[in-house]
């Protein structure tokens, strides 16, 4: 059976995927998983090599050859961590480029909710509020990323300040705290 809203879905969401993809590529030359972690560690400063690997969904070596490039382009520095860890943090350039990155994003976005009324735009974001949910319960990823980083795998080029602007939660954080308590997700068929 053919669902005509499904189909409306896929299509939207691979299609606003591919502007903003394209956007972040015409912004800077820095790859997905790059931006993600520029942008992951803009929300947590300090994170370990292999934690920023498990947030953005890197091995080890890839997420360490990562941030050596991004050392060598001045985006981000290691510090000395806890213990034997070493600390990744933005640098002022990479502090800038994650403001053109979140600016450019919204560029994108922006204009495509824009023509939509104010019940529209509210309905909108219930309707997508419950859609990261089923996201959520379809993946199962919360077990790859700390408990202080639910969402940041599904969220991984997320401006997380505007997801939470007054008083909002995080729909997937919010997913991820459901399911670690034993509780049920709207739109879950594992419910």
């Amino acid at each position: 059976m053919h669902d005509r809203l499904a189909n409306l879905l896929g299509a939207t969401a691979l299609n606003v995927a591919d502007l903003v993809a394209e956007e972040q590529r015409r912004a800077s030359d820095l790859g997905d998983s790059a931006s993600a972690a520029l942008l992951t560690l803009h929300e947590f400063p300090g994170s370990a090599v292999t934690t920023l690997g498990r947030y953005i969904g890197l091995s080890q070596p890839a997420a360490a050859r990562m941030v050596d490039g991004l050392v060598q382009r001045g985006l981000v520095e290691r510090r000395a961590g806890l213990g034997r860890a070493v600390a990744v943090h933005l640098t002022a350039q990479g502090r800038r480029t994650v403001d053109r990155l979140l600016e450019d994003r919204g560029g994108v976005l922006g204009p495509l909710v824009a023509g939509l009324d104010a019940e529209e735009r509210v309905a909108l974001e219930a309707l997508l509020e419950k859609l990261l949910h089923a996201v959520y319960a379809k993946t199962g990823r919360a077990e790859r990323v700390p408990d202080d980083a639910l969402g940041e795998l599904l969220c991984r080029l997320c401006d997380r300040a505007a997801c939470i602007r007054e008083g909002a939660s995080c729909p997937v954080t919010q997913a991820g705290r459901l399911a670690a308590e034993g509780g049920a997700l709207e739109g879950s068929s594992h419910a």
